[in-house]
């Protein structure tokens, strides 16, 4: 019973800390929709890969949502044809290279401002690697969820024809759906991809239409991302609660006494207690004092980028495949970086 009430405890406590920056996120993503010419913000993007890349990674200064806010984000921005590399640069490194949490770190590591700035770089440079590997897939169709991938505009040489991904969809439901819905003439939504190119040419009048049907719609978008995201947070907040309470503590700490090992530790750490980011600097302070620096680099590198809450908001958006594409580069960078700083600088 002690256990239950333990879980249920630590359920309710990560809703609460993540739900009102979810539904920042949403805010911002229905914004991108209704408010910003996104086919500007996209075309402003630089056409090289890794350019794009840092430029995605950057964006998080404009946007500075956790890793619970930045996923309907980065769908706004596929669903709208951000490149690859852009689009994961910024999913990436929203939750970390933001305003918000480089205040809240520099508060909790001000007697170790190294550890600031090496999170933010890092994050940094994890983000733009893994968003330039992307960028080799010239169609992101196929790692994506078949609804999200339904609705990108069609490639260049494919516009005459539906793509395999969206015919595999599951039928359109009547209710609006995030990021494939707009205005027409009559001010009612219609889906795009049900309209094909005239839904591509509908958006670019969207920010021309009257404030209050904008409003209205982004209204309506708000509503539907939160009942779609909300229920993958929960779902993702519940297993992480059980994860904390199933597994003793002590035997994750008891593997940080080397160099490696005190990183794979605050690494799995990281990943099973799911803490947001303009909050998990202060949990990482508390093993200052006897986990190395790498490690707490690690924990508050890695954290933010893939944990178990947020895989099922990651799986609103991408196939199983290439979450794994990227929890295992996120890793691997984060491992070879954080043991440089514990051999060669701690």
């Amino acid at each position: 019973m002690t256990q239950l009430n333990n879980a249920l405890t630590l359920f309710f406590s990560l809703l609460v800390e993540a739900i009102p920056f979810l539904l920042i996120g949403v805010v911002f993503s229905s914004a991108l929709l209704l408010f910003v010419d996104e086919r500007k913000l996209v075309a402003m993007m630089p056409k090289n890969p890794l350019l794009g890349a840092l430029a995605g990674s950057m964006v998080g200064f404009l946007f500075p949502v956790c890793e619970c806010g930045n996923v309907p984000v980065a769908r706004r921005l596929i669903v709208q044809g951000a490149p690859a590399s852009v689009a994961i640069g910024f999913l990436l490194a929203a939750p970390t290279v933001n305003p918000i949490v480089f205040w809240a770190t520099w508060t909790a590591f001000r007697g170790q401002p190294e550890i600031v700035f090496l999170r933010i770089g890092f994050s940094l440079l994890i983000a733009t690697i893994i968003g330039w590997v992307f960028s080799s897939q010239a169609d992101l169709r196929p790692l994506l969820q078949p609804a999200v991938a339904q609705s990108m505009p069609a490639p260049q040489g494919r516009r005459s024809r539906r793509s395999k991904f969206a015919q595999s969809a599951e039928p359109a439901s009547e209710l609006l759906q995030s990021g494939t819905f707009l205005l027409n003439s009559s001010g009612q939504p219609m889906r795009m991809e049900a309209v094909g190119a005239q839904a591509a040419l509908a958006a670019s009048s969207v920010t021309t239409k009257p404030l209050s049907d904008r409003l209205q719609l982004m209204l309506d978008n708000v509503v539907q991302e939160l009942r779609e995201l909300g229920g993958v947070l929960i779902l993702g907040s519940a297993i992480a609660a059980i994860v904390q309470v199933a597994i003793p503590r002590e035997v994750i700490l008891s593997l940080g006494q080397g160099p490696i090992t005190s990183i794979l530790a605050m690494m799995l750490l990281a990943w099973v207690v799911s803490i947001c980011s303009t909050v998990d600097s202060f949990f990482a302070l508390s093993f200052a004092s006897t986990f190395t620096s790498g490690s707490l680099l690690a924990f508050l590198v890695f954290g933010p980028m893939i944990d178990v809450k947020n895989i099922g908001l990651l799986l609103s958006v991408f196939r199983g495949r290439a979450i794994v594409y990227l929890f295992a580069l996120a890793a691997q960078l984060t491992f070879l970086l954080t043991l440089i700083i514990n051999l060669y600088v701690s």
